[in-house]
């Protein structure tokens, strides 16, 4: 494995990073809530259904809108090299899958044993459900529960679920989450669209992730699973996955990338692709012949099997220097009914362009607030960067995890950005504004394009990476955009402040993110002090009492 730059930070053996700042003056009920945590994102579940070979292999099941989650270590061999791993339900993570409108109840229990890897975890509409370490709630401790409750309203499409404490997202939990809508207005589109066509796009290492993680700027995995299972660079030639299709018949596959760092070029041999979705959002239909997806984000793509009967290569190339097919290694197999069971043969062709700026929303386009930059009720601009300590900075600041969840902080009285904390890491947003945020000279923080994602909010960006055009009429939106990868680069989104609570704003690099590239936008503290006071449960303070 290729490292790159090294910087240690003082670490402690469960992988947090160690808060140095003074807390606030808190309550006494709250004075005790030293913790961390691991959190997943928003849960989304339905129905429970057979599993299908088309999900990480080992999964026993399809999850459903009641279900449990069993967090712990074991050994898996997902590339042919055995490891202990953290693992969802001893799985690298099942699907979970919904309906619009489900209500959401699942229990999550931290069964983590390997102090090679951090042992703490955790599993979003209510603020304090969202799952993000050290900014909405305090960790579930080794043998401890935690019950997530919450109604996604009309939330539609495809997600991911994964834990948000330190690294461990890269130890193995995660995993798709699909909220189907039986109204989707793309339907007449597609024939199939179930849990065999759900892809998952992964890297994989073989060292644990506190181990590694010293060497962040650049994280070279050695492999890339695709629905959970690779191969690597003179290992043994396992299994890859096989996705089934029926020649003639149109196919929703729902791409998500899991990554903990690579951005992934994702093509499918012979077979263009037409973008329906992004991030949740459906769009107008877009036909492309590959997609570069990074960590976190997440397509639909209809694609037609109109070819000869036969088998395809389907190839998710990583951006890291020496990749290759070789051997097997980054790839996948799309096989047609009554094709043999062997290798494809075909080769890959790219000539239709995909660009960012081409992806329209198909419903409510347009950014909200008065055309053009700087226009908006509040302009910010984040500039990344690294300190003089070697950490990443995101406005100035390289972020630290408080000793208090800053939801917690907002709702023992602190209001203003000078009181939350990590100080310099918090903007306090008024309620109800249009939000502009830009983000210039990505190239001054090493090992991009950086992916940048926003709890809280979808977002329309008004200005893609690789373009000085603005849009203000029909721009995509998503929750998780490419910073670019050019010092000219200057990526704009915009979004308006109407959920309160503190939302992470983050580069979904897990290496970088556990590094300082972080911020918290603390949106209208003093409505969610309101809300939250209302809703937050028993068992979420418990879970801070539990340090």
């Amino acid at each position: 494995m290729k490292h790159g730059t090294i910087c240690r930070k003082n670490r402690q053996k469960d992988g947090r990073l160690p808060f140095t700042g003074a807390a606030p003056v808190l309550s006494r009920a709250v004075g005790m809530l030293l913790l961390s945590f691991i959190a997943f994102l928003s849960i989304f579940l339905s129905n429970a259904l057979s599993f299908s070979n088309a999900l990480d292999p080992g999964s026993a099941s399809v999850l459903g809108p009641v279900s449990q989650l069993n967090i712990s270590n074991g050994y898996i061999a997902p590339d042919g090299y055995n490891r202990s791993a953290a693992l969802v339900n001893a799985a690298l993570g099942p699907l979970i899958r919904a309906n619009k409108g489900d209500q959401f109840s699942i229990q999550v229990f931290n069964e983590l044993t390997d102090d090679t890897m951090p042992l703490e975890t955790s599993i979003r509409k209510s603020n304090w459900a969202d799952g993000a370490s050290y900014i909405t709630q305090c960790p579930i401790r080794q043998q401890k529960t935690f019950v997530q409750k919450f109604n996604p309203t009309n939330q539609t499409g495809t997600y991911w679920y994964h834990s948000h404490y330190s690294t461990q997202l890269c130890d193995g939990v995660r995993g798709p989450l699909v909220i189907y809508d039986p109204e989707d207005p793309l339907a007449s589109m597609y024939d199939v669209d179930d849990e065999n066509t759900v892809i998952t796009l992964s890297d994989w290492y073989h060292e644990p992730s506190i181990e590694i993680g010293e060497y962040f700027t650049r994280v070279d995995p050695n492999a890339t699973l695709i629905n959970g299972s690779g191969r690597y660079s003179g290992g043994p030639s396992v299994p890859l996955s096989v996705i089934n299709v029926q020649q003639g018949l149109r196919y929703r596959f729902r791409l998500i990338s899991m990554s903990c760092h690579p951005l992934f070029n994702f093509t499918i041999d012979g077979h263009r692709m037409s973008i329906i979705e992004v991030d949740g959002t459906e769009v107008q239909p877009v036909e492309v012949d590959y997609i570069p997806i990074l960590s976190g984000q997440r397509y639909s793509v209809v694609v037609t099997a109109n070819q000869s009967v036969g088998n395809y290569w389907i190839r998710s190339l990583p951006d890291q220097a020496n990749a290759t097919f070789d051997g097997g290694q980054n790839l996948a197999i799309l096989r047609y009914e009554g094709a043999a069971d062997e290798d494809p043969t075909t080769e890959a062709t790219y000539e239709l362009a995909f660009d960012e700026g081409d992806l329209h929303p198909l419903i409510d386009p347009g950014a909200p607030g008065t055309p053009g930059i700087g226009k908006a009720d509040v302009t910010l601009q984040l500039s990344p960067g690294m300190n003089s300590s070697g950490y990443f900075t995101f406005g100035n600041t390289s972020f630290d995890n408080p000793s208090v969840p800053v939801l917690l902080q907002i709702l023992s009285g602190a209001r203003q950005a000078s009181e939350l904390l990590p100080s310099g890491s918090v903007y306090t947003l008024p309620p109800n504004k249009v939000i502009e945020i830009s983000f210039p000279s990505p190239t001054a923080a090493p090992g991009g394009p950086h992916p940048i994602h926003l709890h809280g909010h979808t977002f329309d960006v008004v200005r893609v990476a690789g373009s000085n055009k603005t849009n203000f009429v029909n721009p995509v939106r998503r929750d998780v955009v490419s910073m670019g990868n050019s010092s000219t680069d200057n990526v704009t989104i915009r979004f308006t402040t109407d959920n309160p609570g503190p939302w992470f704003l983050h580069c979904h690099i897990d290496w970088h993110l556990n590094h300082g590239f972080a911020v918290v936008m603390a949106e209208a503290p003093n409505e969610t002090a309101i809300e939250e006071s209302q809703v937050v449960p028993e068992d979420w303070y418990q879970l801070c009492k539990d340090t």
